[in-house]
């Protein structure tokens, strides 16, 4: 559960320097993602989660 509660706190910690340091940058994702078609989100979506769950799987066998 620790691990859980890590993850989603380094999640709100990458959002908000993105957020903080680059506004207009998060504008622009933000009206990016408003206009781009569902596949592609889902796609994406996917795939980040894919390379995420790998990227923890890997730092779990390493480590």
């Amino acid at each position: 559960m620790a691990d859980l509660v890590t993850a989603l706190g380094l999640v709100l910690v990458i959002e908000g320097i993105v957020y903080g340091a680059f506004p207009h940058l998060g504008r622009r994702i933000g009206e990016f993602l408003r206009t781009a078609p569902d596949d592609m989100l889902r796609i994406a979506g996917l795939a980040s989660a894919a390379i995420g769950l790998g990227v923890v799987w890997f730092a779990r066998a390493v480590m």
